[in-house]
């Protein structure tokens, strides 16, 4: 965290004003202290923009401290702070408006102008601890940061004496890179119930996340109360069986799984997000992922056959019939009780995975495709979506998807490898984005669609930490390479996706969840150019003791980076090369570019050349798409081919030849590269001289 700060002090003066997420912030240096003595937990998560500390003694929260705030709009904020620090130190802190704040006070103030709705400035010195922001949801933000400099057992559930409950002086601007930063938990597979959700709500609002993607509804399972259509959930949300031991195992756990939440359940937990400044985005399935619906309701079926809830996980057959109006008309009136229950902007529909068989044999849907002049399966599957998206428009919200609904073949269910060619999706649809090739996430965005980015490989909870490591987690930039610059602002933000297939238990979900979830908080929080993964694991130590003291589990008991964040001995792996030149992090690039190296010192002949570039530390790799050999400026050989060098290393090597060596010329050295995942790499250019 303080890294950069000091790297910083060695500047006579700096003065930096610039915006961010809407925020206009002055940037503050000053002499910082060590993580540890700032405050007792110290360990800010996500790192903030701009701290400063400060000499002098620090605020001492006691039982005689007050929490003023000055406008009816800083009221809810700071009842929060005051139920957050009760439980640990036994204060009932009174919460009271007044126009100023005085000696022992905790002082919630409206700056009168809005620069963001998430920006917030903290201020600790020895007589008060003020909490500046222009909107409600920045002064909850600066509260939950003064939960973090407190010392870590403000997180006990019960009083822990013999505690100095003491910050250290300190000044925080801070703002968040993007406006969309969210947690998925799937409950269709298993339903975890009101008080899991809570306690899940309550770490991102410490975390700073801001929307909860509830994913209600697929194949296994329908967990939303719909009054008109009762059977959704008296049928629709139980299951005979589960299957376990992985995706292709026959073992069933020989135990039936049922669970849905009522309507008042539902608005009881929305409050709850509300109240911690969380939006709640309900996901539900269609057309596919809709076995449960069909189960309950065979009219909806293509096929209109009686299915049971399936007790297998993994990509069902069974869709609603795209053709018959009757189906629109009742998702319709699904869809009214569900924006009525959630008040956000954003319905999500789902739209991933949809197997086309059951299309593909129906005349009904032949018929569309006639009457609408539909040209392929996908163009049928963009038809529905449009026809939900108008939908949803008219009940005054905005529909999202996965971006399978822009009509691409991810999953080769077409057979043919065609997409939507008749039908083109309506730029209001927000692309949630999670597989296939990045450049479809950037397409999205340069066609006009607002993007989230919850890129597979990255952000998938379900996915283990051999293949989705803390440190990968963490390296994720939720702005697609190669993306240009004015579409930046398309890119909401991130989403990471806790998928129910194979967590029946909390501690199994908990131990798949965190600590990757403070990865992603700081992804979605924090500037690029501010993060710093050694530094994060070390603030780490400090959320580790939070989880403890809340009984959470978590899969990672010691976040240490990974062997790529540590430096290799390249000379031993190529003995036979010497080092020419050096890579470090300021000269890659996330989009192609020509790097120059000057090779002047290992050059003293003529002849073949074998150049490797051998990746040394960082969490990113790097790809090479040429390298050229230049004599004063005149290219005398060059070698193109694709090559990668990091963790694991492909075609790093590049043959090169000085036909006639010139002991009095400047040779250098352009490669094409670019940054893979990320630009923090470091490595060696190897030189050998063939004999």
């Amino acid at each position: 965290m303080f890294k950069v700060l000091q790297k910083l002090l060695a500047v006579s003066v700096f003065i930096g004003v610039y915006l961010l997420a809407g925020c206009d912030t002055g940037l503050v240096i000053s002499e910082p202290k060590s993580v540890e003595s700032v405050g007792g937990g110290g360990s800010i998560i996500p790192e903030p923009k701009s701290i400063e500390s400060a000499a002098g003694r620090g605020f001492t929260l006691k039982a005689t401290t007050k929490i003023f705030y000055d406008s009816d709009a800083g009221r809810q904020p700071a009842e929060m702070l005051a139920s957050y620090v009760r439980p640990a130190t036994g204060f009932a802190l009174p919460v009271k408006k007044a126009k100023k704040a005085g000696d022992n006070v905790i002082f919630l103030t409206m700056s009168g102008s809005d620069p963001g709705r998430e920006c917030y400035e903290l201020k600790v010195t020895g007589d008060r601890v003020v909490l500046k922001a222009g909107h409600p949801a920045g002064l909850f933000y600066a509260g939950q940061s003064v939960r973090h400099l407190l010392p870590v057992e403000i997180f006990a559930r019960d009083r822990a004496a013999g505690i100095d409950w003491e910050i250290a002086p300190v000044r925080i601007t801070d703002s968040p890179r993007f406006s969309w930063r969210a947690f998925m938990l799937d409950e269709s597979r298993h339903f975890k119930g009101m008080d899991v959700v809570k306690s899940l709500l309550d770490q991102m609002a410490g975390l700073k996340m801001n929307v909860f993607h509830w994913h209600l509804v697929d194949d296994q399972g329908w967990r939303i109360e719909i009054k008109k259509y009762p059977k959704l959930t008296e049928i629709g949300s139980k299951r005979a069986d589960t299957q376990i031991g992985g995706w292709k195992s026959e073992e069933r756990s020989g135990v039936p799984h049922e669970g849905f939440y009522t309507q008042e359940q539902i608005k009881e937990i929305v409050q709850y997000a509300a109240d911690r400044h969380i939006t709640i985005v309900p996901e539900i399935e269609m057309p596919g992922h809709a076995s449960a619906a069909i189960a309950a309701y065979p009219e909806l079926g293509t096929k209109g056959e009686q299915i049971e809830v399936p007790v297998k996980f993994g990509k069902h057959f069974n869709c609603f019939n795209a053709a018959d109006e009757n189906v629109y008309r009742i998702l319709s009136e699904i869809l009214d009780e569900v924006v009525a229950l959630f008040p956000g902007e954003v319905i999500h529909i789902g739209g991933d995975e949809v197997r086309f068989n059951v299309w593909r044999e129906s005349d009904e849907i032949k018929g569309l495709m006639e009457r609408e002049g539909l040209k392929t399966l996908a163009d049928v599957q963009t038809y529905f979506t449009n026809r939900m998206s108008h939908i949803i428009e008219r009940k005054g919200r905005r529909m999202m998807g996965w971006n399978e609904i822009l009509g691409h073949d991810l999953h080769g269910f077409l057979k043919d490898g065609q997409t939507a060619e008749a039908a083109t999706l309506s730029t209001n649809a927000i692309i949630h984005f999670w597989k296939g090739s990045s450049d479809l996430a950037r397409q999205a965005a340069e066609k006009g669609h607002e993007v989230v980015n919850s890129w597979h490989s990255y952000t998938y909870l379900d996915y283990g930490y051999n293949k989705t490591s803390l440190e990968k987690a963490y390296g994720f930039d939720p702005i697609p390479e190669g993306l240009d610059a004015r579409y930046h602002k398309a890119i909401k933000g991130l989403g990471c996706q806790m998928w129910g297939e194979w967590i029946p238990t909390v501690e199994s979900m908990e131990k798949k969840v965190y600590p990757r979830l403070a990865a992603y908080a700081e992804v979605g929080w924090t500037a690029a150019d501010g993060k710093d993964y050694e530094d994060f694991v070390e603030r780490m130590k400090g959320q580790f003791r939070r989880w403890d003291i809340q009984g959470i589990e978590y899969g990672v008991v010691e976040a240490k980076p990974s062997k790529r964040s540590k430096s290799v001995k390249v000379a031993e792996t190529f003995p036979d090369h010497k080092v020419a030149a050096q890579w470090t992090p300021a000269m890659i690039k996330k989009d192609w570019a020509d790097v120059e190296f000057s090779v002047d010192g290992s050059i003293a002949r003529g002849g073949e050349i074998d150049l490797a570039f051998v990746y040394a530390s960082g969490a990113h790799g790097i790809d090479i798409a040429s390298v050229t050999l230049y004599e004063d400026g005149k290219e005398i050989s060059s070698d193109s081919h694709e090559g990668f060098s990091g963790a694991k290393r492909k075609n790093i090597n590049y043959k090169l030849k000085i036909a006639n060596y010139n002991p009095n010329a400047k040779y250098t050295i352009i490669a094409k590269i670019k940054g893979s995942g990320g630009t923090n790499s470091n490595g060696k250019v190897m030189i050998k001289f063939s004999e």
